[in-house]
């Protein structure tokens, strides 16, 4: 498979302190990568520079063979890169029809449109269809993560940044999101998914990024990353079955 995204030594000081340091990888298109490690391991920091929110200090970064370093978040976003977030941000006062119809409105270029009919097929993807007409505040936690899955999708985007998605839902709410993942990766999205939950990782990724203290601690398959000593110590603290 073809490289898609390419992290060359990406780092990023606060006020001194590195959030990452000279962090490097390359994701293949069509995958579903995770990216696990301890709070404060920079997971957030390096999907904000990789969507656009933030610059990095130093490194590169190349998408689908162009450079991206310091590229603004809607750039991103019209070449095909958008992210969800970890608290939700959807637009109260607007019906969830509405709300995925802004990803549509602002995402990546495409030269004829069906609004109505592209937000209903999105809708229909992520199980919000019977909802469509409702409030967004209405909603429940399960179905406003997958409002912002649907309006994330409405961008079309080549590569899908999915940072905790499953955070805050039940078990079988979460193996219903786990199984919309693989279902969007099947259609042709690349994603990247940041989750606390290891054994979500473990099911549903093809390759593990394991951050700590802002530097790549390991790489590799589920399997390898899940006897990894270092990781073990680092994050895990003793093997987790799937």
């Amino acid at each position: 498979m073809a490289v898609i995204l390419t992290v060359r030594d990406l780092t990023k000081y606060f006020f001194g302190l590195a959030a990452l340091d000279r962090v490097s990888f390359d994701i293949r298109e069509g995958e579903i990568v995770g990216l696990i490690g301890p709070n404060g391991a920079g997971k957030t920091t390096l999907f904000s520079i990789i969507a656009g929110s933030q610059p990095p200090t130093s490194g590169t970064i190349t998408f689908e063979g162009r450079d991206f370093t310091g590229v603004k978040s809607f750039r991103a976003v019209h070449a095909g890169i958008a992210r969800t977030h970890q608290v939700t941000r959807p637009f109260h006062s607007m019906t969830v029809r509405e709300n995925v119809e802004v990803g549509l409105r602002f995402g990546r270029a495409r030269r004829a449109r069906n609004v109505e009919k592209e937000v209903m097929e999105i809708l229909e993807l992520v199980g919000l269809r019977q909802v469509a007409h409702m409030p967004a505040l209405t909603l429940s936690v399960g179905h406003l993560k997958r409002m912002e899955l649907a309006r994330t999708l409405a961008a079309r985007p080549r590569l899908l940044l999915c940072d905790e998605v499953c955070a805050g839902l039940t078990e079988s709410e979460m193996q219903s999101i786990l199984d919309l993942l693989r279902q969007i990766q099947s259609l042709g999205t690349t994603i990247i998914y940041v989750e606390h939950n290891l054994r979500a990782i473990l099911s549903t990724c093809h390759h593990v990024i394991v951050l700590n203290f802002g530097r790549k601690l390991a790489e590799g398959p589920p399997e390898q990353m899940r006897n990894d000593p270092a990781v073990i110590e680092a994050y895990i603290g003793k093997k987790v079955e799937a």
